[in-house]
């Protein structure tokens, strides 16, 4: 299927590795140019050699308002950008209570503000052109509310309503914005995790997993760990895909139970 992607610049946020990087890779094996950006020039080196000669990588944090317009006019140097994937995001398990301030704000700055600096800059010029697409990589956990990861979900659940409200902004032109919800993925931070708790009960790690999903997931129908590279594809298809706006495409292995 030709997604129409060919030369197209697409940037994805992060990108160097996980989800992000799984996304970029997919983009460019449909033909785009892709722009990720990190913090670290040799990991966005190395990542960039994977995914292929249409891969950049810029050094620019987008905790900053200087690192979005440093990614912004890289990207655009480059052509328009038809795509923008907001990838960026930290998650860890941690109790409520014990939660400071300063933790919340980081989680806000890294799991929201990244994704509105460069949104803000991008999703503009996008309008004036009347073309492109916005996506939001937000995660089953916006909605499936964790109780040990109370700050990951709550900024999980604001991206969505921050990705409706954009599309808002689109009604009538050619412009879309949704959102992306994957499951628990088999990047290399989850697997640390899983990882690290096998080693802590004395398990291993395919024990850890039964009983993760026996216990904490029982209602997931595929049971495992989902391939970052099945997230490329279903991004690349909801970014590209015209009758798509102000939705949600849920790709959580069927965690949620809900027949939408």
């Amino acid at each position: 299927m030709d997604f129409g992607l060919k030369d197209k610049v697409v940037v994805v946020t992060g990108g160097g590795t996980g989800i992000g990087f799984a996304i970029a890779k997919a983009f460019h094996d449909e033909g785009a140019v892709v722009v990720i950006n990190g913090r670290d020039k040799g990991r966005l080196d190395a990542a960039c050699t994977r995914i292929g000669p249409r891969a950049h990588g810029v050094v620019a944090d987008l905790m900053t308002p200087e690192g979005a317009v440093t990614l912004a006019d890289f990207a655009e140097g480059l052509g328009p950008v038809a795509h923008l994937v907001n990838n960026i995001g930290v998650f860890d398990v941690n109790d409520f209570f014990e939660v400071s301030d300063d933790r919340w704000i980081e989680y806000f700055q890294h799991n929201l503000m990244t994704a509105i600096r460069i949104t803000r800059l991008l999703m503009r010029k996008m309008l004036d052109r009347n073309e492109g697409s916005v996506v939001f990589i937000s995660s089953e956990a916006a909605i499936r509310s964790i109780g040990n990861m109370v700050p990951y979900s709550t900024t999980k659940t604001a991206m969505l309503g921050l990705a409706r409200s954009l599309a808002e902004l689109t009604r009538g032109t050619a412009v879309r914005v949704t959102s992306y919800m994957p499951g628990t993925t088999a990047t290399e931070s989850v697997q640390g995790y899983f990882e690290g708790l096998a080693k802590e009960q004395g398990k291993t790690v395919e024990q850890a997993l039964a009983d993760f999903y026996r216990d904490v997931q029982p209602g997931n129908l595929v049971q495992k760990l989902i391939d970052p590279a099945l997230h490329g594809r279903g991004v690349v298809q909801l970014a590209t895909n015209a009758a798509m706006n102000g939705v949600t495409h849920r790709a959580d292995g069927g965690t949620i139970r809900s027949i939408i």
